[in-house]
């Protein structure tokens, strides 16, 4: 059993910066890819990047060149560096793991093993 615990959230303008944090616990942590996901009130929950265990990335295409995913296996710990943030960025945060990247990229998102509660990122214009 994997617990995932989202951190990093918060308020910022338009243009701003926040990394969000995910840590794991209670499992082989390295073995899964991490991504991470966000609903904005009144939307469906979506993709927005993930990383496999040989940190190959991938992200969506309305965050390329803006966000960055990492991963630091020693700590169990995936981060989710967030630039020139927009207001549509707005949502709560999510990550997730899986055994393989595949399942993250596309809804319905079958196949995620383990996900964390999420942490609010409001963005002001």
């Amino acid at each position: 059993q994997v617990q995932l615990v989202e951190s990093g959230g918060g308020l910022v303008q338009a243009g701003g910066s926040l990394r969000l944090s995910c840590a794991a616990s209670g499992g082989t942590f390295s073995s899964y890819a991490i991504g991470w996901f966000r609903q904005a009130p009144g939307k469906e929950r979506e993709f927005v990047a993930a990383i496999n265990w040989s940190a190959i990335t991938y992200y969506v295409d309305s965050v390329k060149g803006r966000f960055t995913i990492s991963r630091d296996n020693a700590k169990n710990t995936v981060h989710l560096q967030m630039n020139s943030l927009k207001p549509e960025d707005t949502a709560v945060y999510f990550c997730a793991a899986a055994r393989v990247m595949a399942p993250m990229v596309s809804p319905p998102y079958n196949g995620i093993d383990y996900w964390g509660k999420g942490t609010p990122v409001t963005v002001s214009s």
